[in-house]
């Protein structure tokens, strides 16, 4: 058989789940007896079918399997087949199981269903989506399916097709009808709450909400119920007052199933009105309100409270029924309108009002302006806004008396009262309610006492006054009384509590006003005064003095002002046959002292002064004392002494005691003079002696001094009480030397009586100092000759003359060069204790011993002297203010005096003349400068030609100002009319140079001062070592040698007695080692002691001045030279030393 032809046009008409219906065409003739093989083949498994018709039902198949059909045509013998003809078909999938919509959302929708079919993991699928008329397809690879972009509330049918592996072969379809969910309602509101109901509103945007129904849950704690509406707004009643509910309302769709989400609203309906408010403690600017609340819910309310003023509207909160209102508006209106407030804090109920006034404050500055006896004038303060609607009450109460007045101003004229009794008054603010009053604020016034009566001064003292007077008040016993007392600008206040007082304390002669106050109990109102004037008594001086004027007839008076005022002082002086009274102006301060001069009396008479303080025509008590006038020159006698020849060398001068009518007669000095002519200005040559005279630098010398009370002896008194004195017998007495007189010469003879007499140092005669007077020169007397000598002898005497008066010369043109002046300021005679150098150690060991006993006992010895020397300058009330100690006071009688002056105390400073070795002006030793001295102080430099100044203190020391700095630092400087530059400073560390340069205004005179200012020496001390003072000492000698022999060196510390004493002594000690190879510590201090108080001032600097000659002498007898000239190299530290930044090249040190 031949093959048959393929078959043709092969189809599945029906695909099914497990089945496939195969159709084909065979064109061949022989179709007829043909059979057919159908190979149905799946992966690996391949089967046979066979038909005897061209078509074929394929069974038991796997649904929704990929099949390979395979036609062939088989010839008639069974066996001889043609081509296949093939197609591949999948087999429908089973349809889904269990389709659900597990999720329904507003615009969403999830699907879910089960494929049990063994090829279902190879399967697609596809949903479809039906609204009406509207048909989607969605797909997904696994049995579930989100389905989205939905309309909300709205019926959908879903049908879902399992999808074979070819993407085309679907299964039957499974259907879910599902609505989606309506939106949630939108602005749910709640536009009516009431006590017992809420009315809801709401908004539904859905398209399909016109289908909507709507369900609303009221829930209330555990309490839930349900409403519905079939439009967006719901009527919600029979709810429970001031309660919270929370209603949700969900939008219900078509099926009546599907529900949106709800939408929710918290809502509290409001509570009930509060009951019974009222208003409890109303104040001034607080009310507290009360009310009742009965509603259940009422424990969580709170309140709000509605304060109501014109249109001033605040709230206030509580959380229970009262509130205290606070910072209210005194004496004001008030509405409060309370509401009750659930616990939402938003929902009120209605509200309850009351109407309420609040106080006013209390008057404010409650004042009696005016107190009289029998009226009292009020008036206050009222700050309140609300003011001027007040009146006021005012209740003025005396003891169980009470009354009251009202005034609709803030003051009130209160009358007909009591004199000198205490009222209290209460004044009320009241508000214009005319009932509501403010706390009352009280004054408690006493009315005014009368004024007292016959007031008088039964006594009046100099410093007290007795008043006394009468008073006639009812109340007047329980009065005080303040006395005022009044002196000119000065008022005091005295009080009594009795109609009388003594009045102590006052002002000697003052005139007082005294003026007595009646006062009431309360020790403050006054009646009014009534006043008396009195003059008290004036005061008595006191501290009355009376000291004699030198070579002066008058007294001069001090006393201490007395206190009090004064017009004048009244001095009597009187003795047994004379009486003078005169006055004395006023003091102008009572710290002041008063100095009188009285007129010319007799010199040393004793008289009677009396002294009246005089003030208002009133007198004190006279003060008196006996007082003697100084003593002067003794009257110069009329006669001449009576001069007799008594050998060729010697003579006789017998002369009359001198009157004392001017003072007691103190000496007689016997004036020799080989003058032809009359005996002139003899006080000026009473230091001339006789060695003086045989050198023949003067022919008049003094020959010899006795002592007032040696001339009452009988050696020197003849039988007829005249006195004689032998000439040239060769004895001394003081500085003098009675030397032979020359034979064949005439000599003249003065006497010289003295009430006072001075010596130098040297025990000479300072006549300008001492009180003398000169009898006439004597008539000439001729020596004769002495018949003895023989021609050689007289010329071996003149030459030993000659030599003798060649050394004298010498020495004496040696120490005139070196003090060229003979004012010497010069004293009674110095005490001294010579030790020669070589037995000085043995005296400074016997004087160390036991603690510087000795030297004690010898400083001890030095402490009087000086000290009753007067002071009178420095004592001057002009004068006080220029010294800075009150117990360091210059001496008058060596005072330096400036010579510039515009009043009788212009020349007067700190400072003294003090002697050096070999002039009696070598040194002035001075305070250090005070404020108000320096331009004194730079006058003194300038007058007295001063070229070295010696500083030993530092400006501060411990704290305290020890000295003014009174030198310029780089600028000049001014002080009066001397102009001061600095133009060089060397600072060391124990002292420092400083060069100025000083100069007269408006003059072309100038001339430098050096200060050597020593810093290492504490006050009231001594310096740490000897050699470094010594030192010191010799660098300020070194340049002072150099200045004009009239300029004395200036020495200060602060008052000008320790430091600058030790430092002047030694001085004098070192230079008396050198030229006289003694010693005499006690002499030279001594000496300083009677120019200047208190010179070396401590034991301490006493005992230094000691050991400084000790360790000078020491040197001597080691080193076998000077001290003072040992140091040399020490000192050529100066000799290049360059001065300081900013000044110009320092002077001398080269």
């Amino acid at each position: 058989f031949t093959e048959p032809n393929p078959v043709l046009d092969l189809q599945a008409p029906y695909v099914g789940v497990t089945s496939v219906n195969l159709s084909w065409v065979v064109n061949d003739s022989a179709s007829s007896s043909y059979t057919y093989r159908i190979e149905v083949v799946n992966g690996p498994s391949v089967e046979n079918r066979t038909s005897s018709v061209p078509e074929a039902a394929i069974s038991d198949l796997i649904p929704g399997t990929r099949y390979n059909f395979t036609v062939f045509a088989v010839a008639a013998d069974g066996q001889t087949e043609g081509e296949g003809m093939s197609i591949i078909l999948y087999t429908k999938p089973n349809p889904v199981l269990d389709l659900q919509a597990p999720y329904v959302g507003v615009t969403s929708v999830n699907l879910l269903w089960v494929a049990n079919d063994s090829a279902s993991s190879s399967y697609t699928y596809r949903i479809e989506v039906v609204n009406g008329p509207s048909v989607e397809n969605r797909t997904s690879s696994v049995p579930e399916a989100a389905i989205s972009d939905l309309i909300p509330g709205t019926r959908y049918n879903f049908t879902v097709f399992a999808v074979a592996a070819d993407g085309r072969t679907e299964g039957e379809g499974e259907s879910i009808a599902v609505y989606t969910k309506p939106n949630p309602v939108l602005d749910l509101q709640a536009p009516y709450v009431g006590v017992t109901s809420v009315k809801l509103s709401w908004v539904v945007n859905d398209s399909a909400s016109s289908s909507y129904t709507y369900r609303i849950e009221v829930v209330n704690g555990p309490s839930v119920e349900n409403q519905t509406s079939s439009v967006p707004e719901a009527a919600i009643s029979d709810l429970i007052p001031g309660t919270r509910y929370n209603f949700t309302v969900f939008a219900v769709a078509a099926d009546g199933r599907t529900e949106g989400e709800g939408e929710s609203i918290a809502v509290y309906t409001k509570p009930n009105p509060v009951l019974d408010l009222q208003a409890q403690d109303i104040d001034v600017t607080s009310v507290n309100l009360t009310w009742v609340v009965n509603d259940s819910a009422s424990s969580s309310y709170t309140y709000r409270i509605e304060v109501v003023n014109g249109p001033s509207v605040e709230n206030q909160t509580s959380s229970v029924p009262e509130a205290a209102i606070s910072d209210l508006i005194p004496g004001t209106r008030y509405n409060f309108t309370v509401f009750a407030v659930a616990a939402d804090g938003r929902t009120e109920g209605e509200g309850e009002s009351i109407a309420v006034y609040t106080k006013p404050n209390p008057v404010l500055d409650l004042q009696a302006p005016y107190v009289g006896v029998t009226s009292v004038n009020l008036s206050w303060v009222v700050n309140d806004s609300a003011s001027s609607s007040y009146t006021y009450r005012i209740e003025f109460v005396n003891g169980p008396s009470v009354e009251n007045q009202t005034s609709s101003v803030p003051e009130a004229a209160i009358s007909d009262l009591i004199p000198g009794t205490r009222y209290n008054f209460t004044v009320f603010a009241v508000a214009a309610d005319g009932r509501t009053e403010g706390e009352g604020e009280s004054i408690a016034v006493y009315t005014k006492p009368s004024p007292v009566l016959d007031l008088q001064a039964p006594y009046v003292g100099v410093t007290s006054v007795n008043l006394s007077w009468v008073v006639n008040d009812s109340a007047s016993s329980s009065y005080t009384y303040r006395i005022e007392v009044v002196n000119g600008p000065s008022v005091e206040n005295r009080t009594s509590s009795v109609p009388e007082a003594a009045i102590s304390d006052l002002i000697p002669g003052t005139r007082y006003n005294f003026t007595v106050f009646a006062v009431a109990a309360d020790g403050r109102t006054e009646g009014e005064g009534e006043s008396i004037a009195v003059y008290t008594i004036p005061a008595s001086v006191t501290s009355f003095q009376c000291e004699p004027v030198a070579r002066e007839s008058y007294l001069l008076l001090k006393w201490a002002c007395p206190p009090g005022y004064n017009s004048a002082f009244k001095i009597e002086i009187d003795n047994s046959t004379w009486r003078n009274e005169s006055w004395a102006s006023p003091c102008t301060s009572e710290s002041s002292e008063k100095n009188f001069s009285t007129a010319s009396l007799n010199f040393f008479s004793t008289y009677n002064v009396s002294i009246t303080t005089v003030s208002n025509g009133f007198d004190s008590l006279p003060v008196q004392k006996t007082c003697t006038t100084g003593i002067t020159d003794p009257p110069a006698p009329s006669t001449a002494p009576l001069v007799k020849a008594v050998s060729h060398s010697s003579l006789s001068v017998q002369f009359s005691d001198f009157e004392s009518v001017n003072g007691p007669l103190k000496a007689y000095a016997v004036v020799i003079t080989t003058e032809e002519q009359g005996c002139e200005s003899l006080e000026f040559k009473l230091n001339n002696t006789y060695k003086d005279f045989k050198k023949k630098t003067t022919v008049t010398y003094v020959a010899y001094v006795i002592d007032a009370e040696q001339a009452k002896s009988p050696s020197f008194h003849s039988q007829n009480g005249t006195n004689i004195v032998n000439i040239g017998n060769g004895n001394k007495m003081y500085g003098y030397e009675n030397g032979p007189l020359i034979p064949l010469h005439s000599y003249r003879a003065v006497v010289a009586g003295f009430t006072n007499i001075t010596f130098t140092v040297a025990n000479l005669i300072v006549g300008e100092d001492s009180y003398v007077s000169f009898s006439p020169c004597s008539d000439a007397v001729l020596l004769p000759q002495d018949p003895g000598v023989i021609a050689g002898a007289v010329i071996g005497c003149l030459l030993a003359l000659l030599a003798v008066v060649a050394i004298g010369g010498f020495i004496f043109w040696r120490r005139r060069r070196k003090d060229k002046r003979n004012t010497d300021v010069s004293f009674s005679p110095i005490k001294s204790k010579t030790i020669k150098v070589e037995n000085f150690e043995s005296y400074f060991k016997k004087q160390q011993a036991d603690s510087n006993c000795g030297f004690a006992e010898e400083y001890e010895e030095l402490k009087s002297v000086g000290v009753h020397q007067p002071k009178f300058a420095a004592e001057l009330a002009e004068n006080r203010g220029k010294n800075r100690y009150n117990n360091v006071l210059p001496y008058d009688i060596s005072r330096v005096k400036l010579s510039d002056q515009s009043s009788a105390t212009d020349d007067y400073i700190n400072a003294n003349y003090m002697p050096g070795y070999n002039s009696k002006k070598a040194f002035i030793a001075a305070q250090g400068p005070l404020p108000n001295t320096i331009e004194d102080f730079w006058r003194m430099i300038w007058e007295r030609n001063i070229y070295s100044i010696v500083m030993l203190t530092k400006c501060v020391e411990q704290a305290r100002t020890k000295c003014e700095q009174y030198w310029p630092d780089k600028e000049s400087k001014t002080y009066g009319d001397i102009v001061v530059t600095m133009v060089s400073e060397i600072v060391l560390p124990e002292w420092t140079i400083r060069d100025f340069t000083v100069e007269k205004s408006n003059t072309s005179e100038s001339h430098t001062v050096r200060q050597f200012h020593f810093t290492s020496w504490p006050d009231h001390g001594v310096p740490e070592t000897t050699d470094l003072l010594i030192n010191f000492r010799h660098l300020v000698h070194m340049y002072s040698s150099q200045n004009p022999i009239d300029s004395p060196t200036l020495v200060h510390c602060s008052a000008g007695v320790g430091r600058t004493g030790t430092f002047i002594a030694i001085d004098r000690l070192i230079q008396q080692i050198e030229m006289e190879n003694t010693v005499d510590v006690y002499g030279v201090v001594y000496d300083l002691r009677m120019h200047r108080p208190l010179m070396v001032q401590t034991e301490d600097q006493y005992v230094f001045l000691n050991q400084c000659v000790m360790d000078i002498i020491k040197s001597q007898k080691d080193k076998k030279t000077d001290l003072i000239y040992q140091n040399m190299t020490a000192m050529a530290i100066y000799e290049n030393f360059s001065p300081g930044t900013g000044f110009g090249k320092a002077n001398g040190y080269h």
